[in-house]
């Protein structure tokens, strides 16, 4: 690199658009912060549903002005940052964050495993409930399995018995809750159970994948989670009439889905450039933890594993996405990459729970008071599809 003479204009013009470049992916992640806050608590731990109930349309929101806006402002956060990252700022930006967050990557594994460990201790406290606080059981050998897991991680040896304990915990599941339902906790749940199997390991071929594997099952669970804001945009209603701060002033309609585009959003990054991916998860740390307020304990254990792992994600200094040599191809390759993961993401939810549910559109719940539901209880499964009943005219 040439280094340009003080006086020379052509420097100071580099070093306003490196400053410029800088201040507008750090602008963009602090007004994420404020927007998404509230759409990280698990709204099926908060209020009622359906599962089986007809989805929103897709043009429904590929109509949606708020959507679109949503998406320019990511693409445009998304574009300024893959610009920093190769500009001189770039590498001095990466450098801080990997002195500031060395304590936890050298230690990596370690921590990842105490974090797993006092998730499953938390859930054993909490009592009745598969993996989260969503899937209640009565069953109380449930709770002391999970507390086993908690103790099988802190070993090499027993690291894939902890492993297999939590797939065989999903697919134990599966007797109580609908499988589309407990899709939600899947791909989390895989990328756990992959990275322990993997670690385990040390000499094994695919040991050095191990936190790809965790870091994918992350993004992909909060990608698919993000689809409820579009499909079932009422389950939040009651939420925000409950908590209108949330909004922050903001319309209900307006807020719902750009919410749910920097939730998908900021999911996808976790897989994107090593910048992208790390100020991702810090903007994710920071929506998580202010989640908590609001919604108490229950958000917080119920996020815990997520929460633990997005520290990893962004003290993780390694090499990730398209490794592309032009600028231009690097910043096109991210409304490519986008759009790709919206039409796998959003056409898999979709089409899955038409292949799963026959439902009836035009099926309305009503409550004593003349609400519409979207839940129907159910004693027997109490977070389960319970068909809502036509309403006569």
């Amino acid at each position: 690199m040439t280094d340009h003479p003080k006086g020379d204009a052509k420097g100071k013009t580099w070093n306003r658009l490196s400053r410029a470049a800088l201040c507008a992916p750090i602008a963009a992640l602090l007004a994420g912060f404020g927007l998404a806050t509230p759409a990280y608590a698990h709204v099926k731990w908060f209020a009622p549903y359906v599962v089986g109930a007809a989805p929103a349309p897709m043009t429904e929101t590929l109509g949606n002005g708020w959507f679109w806006t949503g998406i320019v402002l990511v693409l445009a956060f998304f574009a300024a940052t893959v610009f920093v990252e190769r500009s001189k700022a770039g590498p001095a930006i990466s450098g801080g964050l990997d002195r500031l967050t060395a304590p936890i990557w050298t230690r990596s594994d370690d921590f990842m495993r105490a974090i797993i460990g006092a998730f499953f201790v938390a859930i054993f406290a909490v009592g009745g409930v598969y993996l989260t606080p969503d899937l209640q059981t009565p069953n109380e050998w449930v709770s002391w399995l999970q507390l086993l897991i908690a103790l099988l991680v802190f070993s090499r040896r027993t690291m894939p018995l902890a492993a297999a304990g939590i797939i065989g915990l999903w697919v134990i599941a599966l007797r109580d809750y609908d499988l589309f339902h407990l899709l939600d906790y899947l791909a989390l749940g895989v990328g756990v159970a992959g990275y322990l199997w993997l670690a385990a390991n040390p000499e094994g071929k695919w040991y050095r994948h191990r936190f790809a594997v965790l870091r994918w099952g992350v993004a992909i669970a909060l990608m698919w989670s993000s689809l409820e804001k579009f499909a079932y945009a009422e389950w939040f209603y009651p939420l925000v009439e409950e908590r209108p701060f949330l909004t922050f002033g903001m319309p209900r309609d307006t807020f719902i889905p750009m919410a749910g585009v920097a939730e998908f959003t900021m999911g996808f990054g976790l897989l994107w450039t090593p910048l992208i991916r790390r100020l991702s998860a810090l903007a994710l740390i920071v929506i998580f933890t202010a989640a908590v307020y609001p919604f108490g304990r229950i958000d917080l254990v119920g996020h815990a594993l997520i929460m633990g792992t997005l520290f990893l994600i962004a003290a993780d200094p390694t090499p990730s996405g398209f490794n592309l040599k032009g600028l231009v191809p690097a910043v096109g390759s991210v409304p490519a990459g986008l759009f790709a993961a919206m039409v796998i993401i959003a056409g898999s939810y979709w089409g899955l729970h038409a292949t799963f549910y026959d439902y009836d559109p035009t099926a309305v719940t009503v409550a004593p008071d003349g609400q519409r539901l979207t839940h129907v209880p159910n004693a027997e499964h109490p977070h389960g599809m319970s068909v809502p009943p036509v309403q006569q005219p």
